[in-house]
């Protein structure tokens, strides 16, 4: 064995034990975010929540109050004082946003804390690991299924982090994330696990920098909109129950009341996945061109080139839905989950079990 290739083994073996390290660090990042979700629950901000969401409703149907105020000469002037306007979306329940997981607790609050510093110190760690796993075979890491998915989950948490970098309310997507991310890097490290090697000869262009890493960065963001979907859907159906007289259960009444409202859901998840949409349509663009240079044709309907289409469909019928006043809201979410699920069987199902110009998952 020459020294370059003793080299790369040992820089392939430093990638695996930072894998593993960072897994070690997001679990405990788990854990705590854990403890900031049970401490919080415990608040008075918390307990209180809940009766915020039922009075809001009312208080923002009730318009404007007046007020008297007397005068100097003895009368009195009537004044109107304006009703809060709570963050919502037209046509929808105008109720408050929930204080947050830590629910406004002291000890939840320092755990919430420690949970993004470990998020932090576990992505610096894991993407040391795809760097290293990088120069092991000196080529971008996305030459197999296991590369793939390092890279993918990297990618995911640095854009949940820019988010909060960026003061958006996202501290509900902490416990979602890490829970995603461990699953990730399990499935990579036992199921997925590829040795280092060289690429097929197909790979070896600069496309692959273009095409592949735009495709995990919308994928990270289409992730991060799907998670903010699904919890729009259980805070809507809470919300709905709280409307009509209903008493949801304690768990739930714990959980949905510390989330942000429907409508800020709803908005949020729509935002990120109209403005990751253009990127996902250049992705499908740059593919078509690689394979003009790589296979003499831009398009073949390959599985991936095929259902990377129908995802495409998929999310411009969400958009479409989003923009049209009859399929707003809930509808308008189902499909939303629906282009997530296209997007996730062209990443796993195309790679894994489908055979075609594609299959590079290595296992």
């Amino acid at each position: 064995m020459n020294l370059a290739a003793a080299t790369n083994e040992n820089l392939a073996h430093i990638s695996n034990v930072l894998i593993y390290s960072s897994m070690a660090v997001y679990l405990l990042a788990f854990f705590a975010h854990m403890a900031e979700w049970v401490f919080g629950s415990r608040s008075k901000v918390g307990r209180t929540a809940a009766a915020l969401t039922q009075k809001a409703a009312g208080t923002a149907a009730a318009g404007s109050v007046k007020v008297q105020v007397k005068e100097k000469g003895g009368g009195t002037a009537v004044l109107e004082r304006p009703s809060v306007v709570t963050r919502a979306v037209s046509g929808t329940r105008d109720v408050p946003d929930g204080p947050g997981a830590s629910g406004g607790d002291e000890q939840g609050d320092l755990y919430g804390r420690i949970a993004v510093s470990l998020t932090v110190l576990a992505f610096l760690v894991e993407a040391s690991g795809v760097l290293t796993r990088a120069l092991s075979v000196q080529r971008a890491p996305w030459g197999n299924m296991y590369e793939f998915n390092i890279t993918f989950s990297t990618v995911a948490v640095a854009v949940y982090l820019g988010l909060m970098l960026a003061k958006k309310n996202i501290g509900w997507l902490g416990l979602p994330l890490v829970t995603t991310v461990l699953l990730d890097l399990g499935l990579a490290v036992t199921v997925l696990y590829t040795a280092s090697d060289q690429l097929v000869p197909a790979l070896h262009s600069y496309w692959l920098y273009i095409h592949v890493s735009t495709a995990i960065f919308c994928g990270a963001v289409f992730y991060v909109g799907a998670v903010s979907t699904l919890l729009y859907l259980f805070r809507d159906a809470y919300e709905n129950k709280l409307a009509t007289g209903g008493t949801p259960g304690k768990f739930a009444t714990s959980v949905m009341e510390r989330l942000p409202a429907a409508a800020s859901l709803d908005k949020f998840s729509y935002r990120v996945n109209a403005a990751v949409f253009p990127l996902w349509t250049f992705t499908i663009i740059a593919g078509a061109i690689w394979a003009g240079d790589a296979w003499g044709r831009y398009w073949g309907w390959d599985p991936k080139e095929t259902w990377a289409f129908i995802t495409w469909v998929a999310y411009a019928c969400y958009l479409h839905a989003r923009a049209t006043a009859g399929w707003k809201g809930r509808k308008a979410a189902y499909l939303a989950l629906i282009a997530f699920g296209c997007w996730l069987f062209n990443y796993y199902g195309v790679n894994i079990f489908v055979t075609g110009k594609h299959s590079y998952a290595g296992v």
